[in-house]
């Protein structure tokens, strides 16, 4: 089962990159796809929101991969114009509030998309099984939406973040870890204690505030309800070169 599972989605990597090959509604859907490498209406988060933390964890190793990420060039964290200032807006709330925000992600590469699909088609590569997708097999995180062949963070205005304690000095307790695939990761799940859903929700409360949507999968995921580039996936890579 597992390896007929690989061979389909071999096939399907492949007839997407054979022009005349994928069949004509694939074909079209991709044709429909809008690419940029024009990164001027992008700045860099360590500057637009000067109090936020950096954790970019995909230009380190500790991700579901287990590898730094393509096209995470530096730790640094990018983000559209717009994004941007409304995060400072909700840095501004929290920080009122005794906490930091933590970002994990934010604007990401095409290419970087691609190494998860890439990655996905290798069914002997689960290095990081144990402390990212533990309860699931890797086979099924294609099909189940955890890994797709374009992300909302390529359109540069979605973030991934958490809350910092500058009481405790340590990340808030949100009873689950960043880019866990499961059920505990759905910011509702109630299988938590009241701590942990309250720090959930005060995240989930300010990031709202200030226009930006939440993701019904992940607590730490949230989107600029009015992104500047809905239909646009951007290519350029993580650096501070590419908004000098």
């Amino acid at each position: 089962m597992t390896g007929r599972f690989v061979l389909l989605l071999t096939l399907l990597v492949f007839f997407a990159a054979v022009p005349g090959i994928l069949p004509s509604s694939a074909a079209r859907a991709e044709a429909d796809v809008k690419y940029s490498d024009d990164a001027s209406d992008f700045v860099l988060l360590a500057e637009a929101v000067p109090d936020a933390i950096l954790e970019i964890r995909y230009y380190s190793t500790y991700n579901f991969v287990g590898d730094r990420i393509d096209g995470y060039e530096q730790p640094v964290a990018l983000l559209t114009k717009e994004a941007a200032a409304a995060l400072k807006e909700v840095s501004d709330e929290v920080m009122a509030k005794g906490y930091r925000l933590k970002i994990y992600d934010a604007y990401r590469p095409q290419k970087a998309v691609t190494h998860f699909m890439n990655w996905a088609l290798d069914p002997e590569d689960v290095r990081m099984k144990p402390y990212f997708y533990p309860e699931l097999d890797k086979t099924v995180l294609f099909p189940q939406g955890y890994i797709a062949e374009h992300s909302g963070h390529s359109r540069g205005s979605t973030v991934d973040l958490t809350l910092f304690d500058m009481t405790t000095e340590k990340e808030a307790d949100m009873g689950g870890s960043f880019d866990y695939f499961g059920e505990l990761s759905h910011p509702d799940y109630t299988g938590i204690t009241e701590e942990q859903y309250a720090n959930r929700m005060l995240l989930r409360e300010a990031m709202m505030n200030h226009g930006f949507k939440p993701l019904v999968e992940e607590w730490w995921h949230f989107t600029l309800e009015n992104e500047p580039y809905p239909d646009t996936y951007f290519t350029f890579p993580v650096n501070s070169s590419s908004v000098k």
